[in-house]
């Protein structure tokens, strides 16, 4: 078989006119101006066709996964006044929850005869030959369940209110002193 193609040059010089062995550019330089970290300058062994000093494009494309933002925050102080009223709402619709829940409570009991029953027991229990006993049910009456409710749910207003506004005198004082509560706060885009 006879060779067509001639005399090849060698494999080191194939293509550039230095001597110098090929090296691919780098994606990113490295720090001193050299490429590959082989201490050769920049622009130099880049092949025909190439730039000397080309930059390398990120990629462009739709991301595959959403990017959360986060940010972290203090809370470095609360402010008294705006805590009263919070605590002063929440505290009142709580005992409106309060009064409902016990009255429906005692409806719900009285439905079920459980007053008479226990008040049965209670008043044989109780009473003599003289006497009929402790009567259950007109003590524990619609009325004075819901009246006992009621000022249990006023005192308990008052209450919250005030632990809550000195709660947060008592935050605002500790955080001068520690910096305060840190929160992370996340944000799905």
């Amino acid at each position: 078989m006879t060779e067509t193609r001639g005399q090849q040059p060698p494999y080191e010089t194939y293509g550039s006119d230095s001597a110098q062995p090929y090296h691919p550019p780098q994606a990113y330089p490295s720090p001193g101006g050299t490429q590959g970290g082989q201490g050769q300058p920049r622009g130099t062994g880049a092949g025909p066709g190439q730039q000397a000093d080309a930059v390398r494009r990120p990629r462009t494309g739709a991301r595959t996964t959403p990017r959360t933002r986060k940010a972290r925050l203090r809370v470095a102080k609360a402010d008294p006044w705006s805590v009263m009223k919070v605590s002063f709402l929440l505290s009142i619709a709580l005992g409106v929850c309060t009064v409902v829940a016990a009255s429906v409570l005692w409806m719900v009991m009285d439905a079920m005869g459980v007053f008479s029953t226990v008040g049965g027991t209670i008043s044989e229990a109780t009473g003599s030959n003289e006497s009929n006993g402790f009567d259950l049910q007109s003590f524990l009456s619609l009325p004075r369940v819901l009246i006992f409710t009621s000022v249990i749910a006023v005192i308990d207003v008052v209450l919250a209110t005030a632990l809550a506004t000195l709660g947060a005198f008592i935050y605002n004082l500790s955080a001068g002193f520690v910096g305060g509560v840190e929160l992370t706060l996340a944000e799905d885009e």
